[in-house]
């Protein structure tokens, strides 16, 4: 029944479309003829398909509802919500304390060296201002990533990297080009909550994958695959979101064996790599992207406003991703975006800059790591790169109801369960050590522990 309202919600059946027959349905999702016929009765007395007779099952003629994200699954707590969580910290001013944000302040930022790209920019030509960009995006900034990924052992040319209008756009693209409605997708638990939100656009079916200090559990993976038969795998491999774990080599290989064998593809978000001190492994190296798609973007280390994302995967995929991207955007991303961040990059001063944010980042998460012991909030590891820590609260308190007196006043935070598909991390709060400099965070979070703690919510 699910799968049949998914596909009509998606509109992958419209009004009066036909149903598959009942012996083609039960063959291709594995149940028994009795099965379907159950499940087309129950749809037909809800009003969602009708049966004609000689004519087998079809969709109800009546218009259907327009598709709201918000509403793919059943109502959530708002604080716990990954689209609340979202429009909190991107419709909050700029001034407002953001310690659940996923991203660097300006300051962090090499400011510098963008406003000197963008004055070279504005002396180009014409076109750069004014045409669309090409369908692969900028030749030098994909020849710049070809680079960077031979450093780590992965060798391929420009025309296996799709330049995309940002990151997300490129989880999309590669969603709207692997899965249909109904299939089922494999994420980490906790896992970063946008790919949860992006899911629910596109209808399918997502399942979570415990995920610990040394990475996902291969037990665990291997019997969710065998049993829900994943499509996709979609995961950071380095410096985990929202964790800040390090996947272990032996965990590497393992989950790599088991897709291959399963069929599953993995999709790596590689976007806080260069936030490492040294690199870790990564699927796409070991996989030499046969089974394995890279995608990643420059918003949490260039900027976040020069959107610019990027799609790693073999030749053949690639030229689908690319005929996608015209179909939806008419082209690849801005020239402007892309050409601005190809000066940037080829510029001495980005490797400079990463240097410098590596080492604040490093005395950032000690010391906010010991203020926020101070209150009890400890870490359930000290990652060795980034700048998340996903803090455990003390005496059961849950992290929603924090999150919701925090807002109150004025700080923007990430309560676990927004990152947890099974709804198992109300006591951990995800924070961005870069974030929580306002002088009156502390006392802020210990009064909302406090409260929570009198108004005995439970985890």
């Amino acid at each position: 029944m699910t799968a049949i309202r998914t596909r009509i919600a998606a509109r992958g059946l419209g009004p009066g479309d036909r149903l598959p027959s009942i012996r083609a349905l039960a063959a291709s999702m594995a149940v028994s003829p009795s099965t379907v016929v159950e499940a087309y009765d129950r749809l037909v007395a809800e009003g969602v398909i009708r049966a004609r007779r000689g004519a087998g099952f079809h969709v109800a003629t009546a218009e259907p509802a327009p598709f709201r994200v918000a509403a793919a699954e059943p109502s959530r707590d708002r604080a716990v919500d990954p689209f609340w969580v979202s429009r909190q910290s991107l419709d909050t001013e700029a001034s407002a304390s953001k310690p659940g944000c996923g991203w660097l302040p300006a300051d962090w930022m090499p400011v510098g060296a963008l406003r000197r790209a963008l004055r070279g920019l504005a002396r180009g030509a014409d076109a750069l201002l004014t045409d669309y960009g090409g369908t692969r995006g900028s030749p030098a900034l994909r020849r710049l990533l070809a680079g960077r990924f031979a450093e780590e052992g992965l060798a391929i040319g420009p025309d296996q990297i799709l330049l995309t209008g940002s990151g997300t756009q490129a989880i999309d693209l590669v969603c709207r080009f692997l899965l249909r409605p109904g299939d089922t997708v494999l994420i980490d638990d906790p896992g970063y909550f946008n790919f949860r939100a992006l899911l629910e656009a596109h209808r399918v079916g997502v399942v979570g994958l415990p995920y610990g200090p040394a990475g996902p559990d291969p037990a665990a993976f291997e019997a969710i695959v065998a049993s829900a038969r994943p499509r996709l795998y979609i995961t950071n491999s380095a410096l985990h979101n929202p964790t800040g774990a390090t996947i272990a080599p032996a965990t590497a290989h393992r989950l790599l064996n088991l897709a291959t064998a399963h069929g599953v593809t993995i999709v790596e978000d590689d976007i806080f790599a260069d936030f490492e001190p040294d690199p870790s492994p990564r699927y796409a190296a070991l996989d030499g992207l046969d089974r394995v798609v890279r995608i990643g973007s420059f918003s949490k280390t260039l900027s976040a406003s020069v959107r610019c994302g990027y799609v790693a995967a073999r030749p053949d995929w690639i030229e689908g991703l690319v005929d996608l991207q015209v179909a939806t955007a008419f082209g690849g991303p801005s020239p402007v975006a892309t050409d601005l961040v190809a000066a940037v990059l080829a510029g001495g001063g980005y490797r400079k800059h990463l240097d410098e944010v590596r080492r604040r980042l490093s005395g950032a998460r000690r010391a906010t790591a010991q203020r926020l012991g101070r209150l009890g909030l400890v870490p359930a590891l000290m990652p060795r790169g980034g700048f998340y820590l996903w803090c455990r609260l003390p005496d059961g308190l849950d992290s929603a109801a924090i999150a919701r007196l925090a807002l109150a006043e004025g700080h923007v935070l990430a309560p676990g369960n927004v990152f947890s598909v099974s709804n198992s991390a109300a006591a951990f709060l995800r924070f961005n050590v870069t974030q929580c400099g306002a002088p009156d965070l502390d006392a802020v979070l210990a009064r909302a522990m406090r409260a929570a703690a009198r108004s005995g919510e439970p985890v």
